[in-house]
């Protein structure tokens, strides 16, 4: 039964930093996939029975925009500032990534233990949770400044393709 109970939150706990990441591309994961309601990204519920996240109206992918860069009109500028933003984070995600997966692997042995050191374990969870933050603000980070690159009439045409029932 403890077996079970410890397998589960270690599932649980090494689900989590995944679960808003969306699908890996060749190479790696992005510092970000698109915001769909519904999906359990920013734009999405963070869990069952979760409302929409109020940040998919206010904030854009940056797959997003590059998909609708035509049609968005982005300059050269805009161009060179979005994709700086997303090596950035690209970099730190990567990074953070490595940490976290290190950080869960040694819960995963705590936590595999007959008896577990409470202390000793949830000191471990601290450190995963801190990564987690640590990811969710890089995302965050980006997404703030994708919408900053973007003048208003960009931001209202990316809300209407995005959200066209939001009219």
């Amino acid at each position: 039964m403890i077996r079970t109970i410890a397998g589960f939150v270690l599932l649980a706990v090494a689900a989590a930093p995944l679960a808003g990441q969306g699908r890996p591309p060749a190479g790696g994961r992005p510092p970000m996939e698109a915001h769909h309601p519904g999906s359990g990204r920013p734009g999405g519920p963070s869990g069952p029975g979760m409302g929409e996240d109020p940040l998919a109206h206010h904030m854009y992918a940056p797959e997003l925009i590059m998909q609708h860069q035509g049609e968005l009109g982005l300059t050269d500028a805009q161009r060179t500032t979005i994709a700086g933003a997303m090596k950035e984070a690209q970099g730190t995600v990567v990074d953070t990534q490595w940490k976290l997966s290190a950080e869960v692997e040694k819960l995963g042995k705590l936590l595999h233990e007959d008896r577990i050191d409470e202390p000793q374990a949830l000191t471990q969870v601290d450190r995963v949770l801190s990564l987690e933050r640590e990811m969710k603000r890089a995302q965050m980070t980006l997404m703030i400044r994708l919408k900053n690159a973007l003048t208003p009439a960009q931001q209202q045409k990316l809300q209407q393709l995005h959200h066209p029932d939001q009219e």
